[in-house]
């Protein structure tokens, strides 16, 4: 990255219209919950993770894929307006990605997820991979095919890109061809336990050279090769609604790589741009900007 520039991001990843409902308790199988209130947001951990890394002040560009629909439409008209590059983003016939969401009173939340159109984003095309060797760092997650995923990250090894790769959803098993050619991977607690058997932070290092355990509310570990795992507390927020949070955590993460800054510092940044998010409801909306974040990094890690 060039002194002075803002970092070059670039997310391969998936859009969906998020469909929110709020109720006092999540609903248990069979179960019906009176709800007290809905809204309908753009999201996607592609999304999400892209306008994260644009309040935060890097030049983000989406690769993926959106429907004919009308939430197509809206979804591309919402990144435009955060300041996302939506200019590679593919309209595909048919429906758009969707994501139902339940939130409880404890901001606590559960998420279905029908892929849409991002099932369709396939073949990456010279304009895209020219996108990837162009950015300081790639960044994707597992809710388009793994097969993109990973020709995305080759492209990136091949340019020089570092690669993030936030392997949520969780599968029981990530190709090698893929984990080969991750520089930095976060996951979360469950996503942990399913790809490794365990939440030891230190088991995630067989997947790559870096890796990042996010905790909710207690914060996260990060690792890497040759030195012992390292917590680092979360910031002291009253949590309204973690739809999103990790998203924030992620795109923060990706951004302070691109800007080539410790670890430590790094996720300590991340783990306050996620508190920021989980202090308001939605995903998209709840995304912190920079001055928030700073603000509540240097309250938390700096005194």
């Amino acid at each position: 990255m060039a002194v002075g520039a803002a970092p070059r991001v670039v997310v391969a990843g998936s859009t969906n219209m998020d469909l929110v409902a709020t109720a006092p308790a999540l609903p248990a199988p069979g179960e019906t919950v009176l709800g007290h209130g809905f809204s309908m947001v753009p999201g996607g951990k592609g999304a999400n993770q892209a306008i994260a890394a644009t309040r935060l002040g890097a030049g983000c560009r989406l690769l993926g894929a959106i429907g004919s629909d009308s939430f197509g439409v809206t979804l591309r008209g919402r990144l435009d307006a955060a300041g996302v590059d939506t200019s590679l983003v593919r309209v595909v016939y048919g429906a758009s990605g969707v994501a139902l969401v339940s939130v409880d009173a404890d901001g606590q939340n559960a998420i279905v997820v029908t892929p849409g159109a991002n099932a369709a984003f396939t073949r990456l095309t010279p304009p895209e991979l020219t996108a990837i060797s162009e950015a300081d760092v790639l960044l994707c997650q597992l809710e388009i095919p793994v097969e993109t995923v990973t020709a995305a990250a080759a492209a990136a090894r091949d340019a020089g890109t570092a690669v993030v790769l936030n392997a949520a959803p969780a599968l029981p098993e990530l190709p090698r061809a893929l984990t080969g050619l991750v520089d930095v991977f976060v996951v979360n607690e469950l996503e942990a336990a399913t790809l490794t058997g365990t939440r030891d932070p230190a088991a995630l290092l067989d997947l790559a050279p870096v890796a990042v355990l996010t905790l909710g509310s207690a914060g996260a570990w990060y690792a890497e090769a040759g030195r012992p795992a390292v917590h680092v507390p979360a910031p002291t927020v009253v949590a309204v609604d973690s739809t999103g949070a990790g998203d924030a955590f992620t795109g923060a993460l990706a951004v302070a790589r691109a800007e080539g800054r410790p670890l430590a510092e790094a996720v300590r940044w991340a783990s306050a741009a996620g508190a920021c998010c989980a202090r308001r409801l939605g995903a998209t909306p709840s995304l912190p900007g920079r001055a928030e974040v700073d603000e509540l990094y240097t309250a938390t890690y700096a005194s």
